[in-house]
């Protein structure tokens, strides 16, 4: 199996960018777009557990803009041509934690979607 191909890690950073851009802007349509929508869709959140784009979707436009963050480290890896993760280690100002997001990518035929995520505070 081909590890970070380049092209392919350019392409899946370039879509986590976009999702992290989005999230601090709290652009709604971009990040729902980002999302694989489909019911087997996932998100573990720090309070929730969202099964399927639905709930995703409802979840993100009933709660308030997360705000800007500080990304202490991301880690980006494609699996071949079709696959990738991205995880980060992030802080928000004025929380005293660092907090966890892990993002599972997919290439579907409308360009790269996150299926599944889960975002997580350390003590």
């Amino acid at each position: 199996m081909d590890i970070n191909l380049p092209e392919v890690l350019a392409e899946v950073t370039a879509a986590f960018e976009r999702y992290e851009a989005a999230l601090g802007a709290n652009d709604t349509a971009v990040l729902d777009e980002l999302f694989w929508d489909s019911p087997h869709t996932l998100r573990y959140g720090a309070g929730e557990n969202l099964y399927g784009i639905t709930a995703i979707r409802a979840f993100r436009n009933a709660r308030p803009a997360p705000g800007a963050r500080e990304i202490l480290r991301t880690a980006i890896t494609s699996y071949g041509r079709d696959f990738a993760t991205a995880n980060v280690e992030f802080r928000r100002p004025g929380v005293d934690r660092t907090g966890r997001q892990s993002q599972t990518w997919l290439r579907t035929p409308e360009g790269w979607r996150v299926v599944a995520a889960h975002v997580s505070w350390m003590s």
